[in-house]
């Protein structure tokens, strides 16, 4: 094939928009029903998780660096990797006298309490017992038995994502004063998505809402600007595989097979007067296009891109979830 031939076939991904404006777009307000919301907010939340909670990105813990420390559901947890790069967690205080493991030092693959010189490898101790945890190459998860409440599986279930190799990720963490259940909503609705986001969506349509499990997925079309009137059209698809997950995957157009999973991790015990929830949200993409090969060996450069792209967003999203929170609270919420 001559280079002519290829330069007629190839297609850039931007396309000229030429709709309306803001203010002159068609409204969502009587598509985005209240009871559709909540009858998928409700079918989500009915699904098992196993006990399993996204604590951060894989590589936030790396072998041969210090501890991290998280909180899921009021239970204080520590985190390290082995020199082998086996993961490991824990209760985050100290068995002796409660020092915060976190701020202690890995020395050999070894947790060492930097108080007293306390080692832990990893496996049970006198009054500490490991918490099962999985890194799924992405994100790294740990079972809570005790928070979720559920029947237990051995592993998370793990969204079905692009090829690692073919592919390009990156995680976003935001903390919000709210439950989980209020950024699931506000991911099970995309109709707010060209209103509340314009600087990032516009045209969007959704082509089809659930009707039930058989078909639980929000279907929509929307083009994501690029900058002024240059936008990349996609068909995505919104589903919630549990209770605290909202999975949005590209089915068609540029960045076909590409997902965006959205995990809201309980900060505060259930219950607590003024609740916190972490957002960590993954995005995975994937390009067939020649050029892809570029950006992916970009990605320490590119990474912190994605991520300012997915704060602005949550700045909103986060405003969003933190309001229907405050509404449920007071029973002024709407739906």
């Amino acid at each position: 094939m001559t280079d002519g031939r290829r330069r007629a076939r190839w297609a850039p991904p931007l396309r000229r928009r030429n709709g309306p404006g803001w203010a002159a777009q068609k409204p969502t307000w009587q598509a985005a029903r209240p009871a559709l919301i909540a009858e998928a907010l409700k079918r989500a939340s009915a699904r098992p998780s196993g006990n399993w909670f996204v604590v951060g990105a894989s590589r936030d813990v790396r072998a041969g660096a210090g501890p991290r420390g998280r909180t899921v559901g009021g239970v204080e947890i520590v985190l390290w990797r082995s020199d082998d790069g086996a993961p490991h967690a824990g209760p985050g205080a100290c068995p002796h006298l409660g020092a915060p493991l976190r701020d202690s030092r890995v020395v050999c693959g070894t947790l060492v309490c930097h108080w007293h010189g306390l080692a832990l490898n990893g496996a049970p101790f006198a009054g500490w017992e490991p918490f099962p945890v999985h890194d799924d190459g992405v994100l790294l998860w740990v079972r809570l038995d005790e928070v979720g409440g559920e029947e237990p599986t051995e592993r998370p279930s793990i969204p079905s994502r692009p090829a690692p190799g073919s592919a390009l990720d990156a995680v976003f963490t935001a903390v919000g004063a709210c439950e989980p259940q209020d950024v699931v909503a506000n991911r099970l609705d995309p109709w707010h998505g060209s209103w509340f986001h314009p600087y990032s969506f516009v045209d969007l349509t959704v082509v089809r809402s659930p009707t039930g499990d058989d078909d639980d997925a929000f279907v929509v079309d929307v083009s994501f600007r690029v900058t002024g009137r240059l936008v990349v059209p996609v068909r995505a698809e919104f589903t919630a595989p549990d209770p605290r997950t909202v999975l949005m995957r590209i089915t068609e157009g540029e960045g076909a097979s590409s997902v965006v999973e959205t995990h809201a991790t309980p900060l505060t015990a259930e219950g607590a007067g003024r609740p916190r929830t972490v957002v960590v949200e993954a995005v995975v993409a994937a390009s067939d296009r020649r050029g892809f090969a570029v950006a992916r060996a970009a990605a320490p450069a590119l990474r912190p891109l994605m991520r300012r792209t997915a704060g602005r967003l949550w700045r909103d999203d986060l405003a969003y979830a933190e309001r229907r929170w405050t509404l449920r609270s007071t029973g002024r919420f709407p739906g």
